[in-house]
């Protein structure tokens, strides 16, 4: 018995909710670990299209447990639609397969705003966030002011929790010359909510020591990738959360030791969302053909992505940070009609070549690829499910991208359909 965790290589979008819910046929929970409802997974099974935000990708399996741990950010009033709106869809969300930490961070409607009031305000410097108020309810959550699903329970409680961080925030926005928010009316909204939410909250933790004491298979959901990771990414144009699998211990309470597996999803060439540095960036028509075939655009925000190379340096960087065992490599067919394909190698900052993504935005945004090419297939890889089945020059792509990170390729997405995936090495069984 293993218990794996799913994180993602690059800067997000690698194509996680798929994984995620191919794996869940073998898991019997799925645990999301950071972020909040800013990370879109979208699932299609049997040309059904699932869109989720914040629930877990297993939620849409029957007979799995899906949970929020504590280290996700929770806006009531979304989690409440996105219930309603997959029910819509014919799945079944109760108290027996969903579960929320009460530990975990609630995401009120002046965490939203002030997210908005900054990102308008810095222009240029704009970070590209999702303006759903991740940020500032982990801001509230380190300053040991936030209201969390435990302080729904008792309305006295809320009372003296919800003064506690008005005080800070009213106090910004008077001097933003921002209407001020009244605590009595806060309250009155939460306290109408409480029951909706308070019905799945538990002790997360102790109920993960339950699942592993009685062998269950645990599958641990990351949300945003590794290059978006506040202490490791391309900071400060971030997320607000760490998002390598350390997390996945810290975010839910169970032991680092018993996280067994570690999957990195990668998608096989690069792409970006927002603002920041992106040196394998292509702003030409193979930019726009990535873009095209892959559907490149937010599950969450339906902003267009950036796309580009696949970036070597970056995502064996990632490996090496959080010690990733294999990799699911996806939307290799989008790579299908492409005369050329290159992998970044190196990079070359003020005239040295180096072989890491150096630390400081501004080296960041100024070191240029160094590039090795591949003669692309030509031919459609599209819903392949053995390797023997691929092209000739599309192993020797993925030999030669497995070789450069130095982590084993376990398992190849050909298509976003479930069962449309080559698998080399089982995350549960290696």
């Amino acid at each position: 018995m293993k218990n794996v965790v799913v994180v993602g290589s690059q800067w997000g979008d690698e194509g996680k909710g798929k994984i995620v819910d191919w794996l869940s046929s073998q898991a019997d929970v799925v645990v999301r670990f950071q972020g909040g409802h800013n990370a879109g997974h979208t699932l299609v099974i049997d040309k059904k299209i699932f869109k989720l935000r914040l629930l877990p990708s297993g939620i849409v399996r029957e007979g799995k447990v899906s949970i929020l741990g504590n280290g996700v950010v929770i806006d009531p009033w979304a989690l409440i639609d996105e219930i309603k709106e997959i029910k819509k869809q014919g799945i079944e969300v109760n108290t027996t397969n969903f579960m929320i930490s009460e530990s975990a961070s609630l995401i009120l409607p002046f965490h939203q705003e002030m997210d908005e009031i900054r990102e308008d305000a810095a222009g240029k410097g704009k970070i590209g966030t999702t303006r759903r108020g991740i940020g500032p309810c982990y801001e509230d959550k380190v300053g040991r002011r936030a209201i969390r699903v435990m302080d729904l329970r008792s309305g006295t409680n809320l009372d003296k929790r919800l003064e506690n961080v008005l005080q800070h925030h009213n106090a910004i926005r008077k001097g933003l010359k921002k209407k001020i928010f009244k605590k009595s009316e806060l309250k009155k909204e939460l306290l109408k909510i409480a029951p909706e939410i308070l019905k799945f909250a538990k002790p997360i933790w102790l109920k993960l020591d339950e699942y592993f004491k009685d062998r269950k298979k645990i599958l641990f959901e990351g949300a945003q990738g590794i290059l978006l990771d506040v202490d490791h990414g391309t900071y400060p144009f971030v997320t607000s959360s760490n998002t390598v699998p350390a997390m996945a211990a810290t975010g839910t309470g169970l032991s680092p030791e018993r996280l067994n597996y570690i999957l990195g999803i990668t998608k096989a060439y690069t792409t970006r969302v927002g603002s920041g540095p992106f040196p394998t960036e292509l702003k030409n028509k193979i930019g726009e053909i990535l873009g095209k075939r892959g559907k490149e655009f937010g599950t969450v925000t339906s902003r267009k992505r950036r796309c580009g190379w696949f970036d070597g340096v970056l995502v064996r960087q990632t490996i090496k940070i959080s010690g990733i065992n294999g990799i699911a490599l996806t939307k290799l067919d989008v790579l299908d009609e492409l005369d050329e394909i290159k992998i970044c190698v190196k990079y070359e900052l003020n005239g040295k070549k180096i072989d890491y993504l150096p630390t400081a935005s501004e080296d960041q945004f100024n070191i240029k690829p160094i590039y090795k090419a591949f003669p692309g297939w030509k031919s459609s890889t599209k819903g392949i499910r053995n390797i023997k089945d691929l092209p000739e020059k599309a192993k020797n792509y993925i030999y030669a991208l497995e070789d450069f990170i130095g982590a084993k390729i376990s398992s190849i997405s050909t298509s976003p359909e479930r069962d449309d995936t080559i698998l080399i090495e089982d995350p549960f069984k290696a």
